[in-house]
């Protein structure tokens, strides 16, 4: 009898409120897995051939063997955590304490598109462009200085447009923030508290690398 054959992985977020009912149900769908523990993973693998691959933000020390109730403790991420979201138009920073926005401020800012255009019309629009892109991020910085630093955060969510985040975190001022830990979600739409609340909770999150058996 051949043995079942392995899926392709899939990739899910998990409250780490949640873990340990997560895991529970791993248990319940594939059998009693063994866990092996990692560099700051943990990994299930069941009777059946299924496998979780389970990533916390920053794990609260080693990983419990074999112990689901301890499980949340464990992946829960330090609880003072500063958000710093850009896109050309758009940002939003927060400081969460836990799983609330403790203080925040979205808003919106031009950012010209690039153009086709060639010749000096290029090149003065790259200087515009390049003038308004170092506007939102000293503008961006100021929200951030004014409202993250004040509440000591232990790590830091960043997300939206690469460049204008680092140009953000550039500043000398956020020199405290530029070193924290840091999670990365490049694909959040336009920031708003909306998405900064998305980013909170997938910030948060306990990132898990699924492969299913067919």
């Amino acid at each position: 009898m051949s043995s079942p054959a392995p899926v392709d992985a899939r990739r899910i977020e998990v409250d780490p409120a949640r873990i340990a009912r997560w895991v529970a149900g791993f248990g319940e769908r594939h059998g009693i897995p063994v866990w092996t523990a990692g560099e700051g993973t943990l990994t299930l693998t069941a009777p059946d051939g299924a496998q979780a691959v389970m990533e916390p933000w920053l794990p609260a020390g080693p990983c419990p063997d074999g112990d689901v109730e301890a499980l949340p403790a464990w992946a829960e991420p330090p609880r003072a955590v500063g958000l710093v979201l850009v896109r050309r138009g758009g940002y939003a920073v927060g400081l969460a304490q836990g799983e609330r926005l403790v203080a925040h401020k979205a808003g919106t800012r031009y950012v010209q598109s690039r153009t086709a255009a060639g010749g000096w019309s290029q090149q003065r629009y790259a200087r515009r462009r390049g003038n308004q892109a170092d506007a939102l991020a000293t503008a961006v910085a100021d929200h951030a200085l004014r409202l993250v630093l004040p509440g000591d955060p232990r790590a830091l969510v960043v997300g939206g447009d690469r460049a204008l985040v680092r140009d953000v975190l550039a500043d000398p001022r956020l020199a405290p923030l530029a070193g924290l830990p840091r999670r990365e979600l490049p694909d959040l739409p336009d920031p708003r508290l909306a998405v900064l609340e998305q980013a909170l909770r997938r910030g948060r999150a306990v990132r898990v690398l699924v492969s299913d058996v067919s």
